[in-house]
């Protein structure tokens, strides 16, 4: 889905544990650490996207995971030149993304990059709250910066605890 403006309609997944850890993933075959991302399908909701990333890019089903929260409002960045397919139609010239911070309720062996017939990651691992913002791809630190900002009142909370014992 590509709105009129060029900026194709997804989501992204910050995957929090109970440490306050966050989890990266490795795209296959680069040195490129990103969180989950992908892009909506024609009639999806936000959350409905976000499930089926989830499962696609990690093999983590809704019940492994509890919703804590998502962003008020769209994030967007613009791709570099370099990255825009201008032969096709619509151009897409970036991304428009609803983000969710989940909270893995089951053990880390529930995770399954090869859930896919076409995994995107070959690495995953935890990290502090605050490190993907030195791994990240320079034209999307925009966007990691302003969710992570956002996520950041709930994650370093003292009210967090209590997210991690409720499931």
């Amino acid at each position: 889905m590509i709105d009129e403006e060029g900026f194709r309609h997804g989501v992204g997944i910050i995957l929090v544990n109970a440490k306050r850890q966050v989890l990266l993933a490795k795209r296959i075959g680069k040195d490129a650490w990103q969180f989950p991302q992908g892009g909506m399908k024609e009639n999806e909701t936000p959350e409905e996207s976000m499930f089926r990333e989830l499962h696609e890019e990690l093999g983590l089903q809704p019940t492994d995971v509890k919703i804590l929260v998502s962003t008020r409002r769209w994030l967007r960045y613009r791709l570099p030149k370099r990255l825009i397919r201008y032969y096709s139609k619509p151009l897409c010239i970036g991304q428009k993304q609803k983000w969710f911070l989940l909270l893995i309720t089951s053990e880390d062996t529930a995770i399954n990059l090869q859930a896919s017939d076409t995994p995107e990651f070959d690495a995953w691992g935890w990290a502090p709250y605050w490190h993907p913002l030195t791994k990240v791809i320079p034209f999307k630190k925009r966007v990691y910066t302003m969710v992570m900002k956002e996520f950041s009142r709930l994650v370093l909370s003292k009210q967090f605890y209590a997210h991690t014992t409720e499931h």
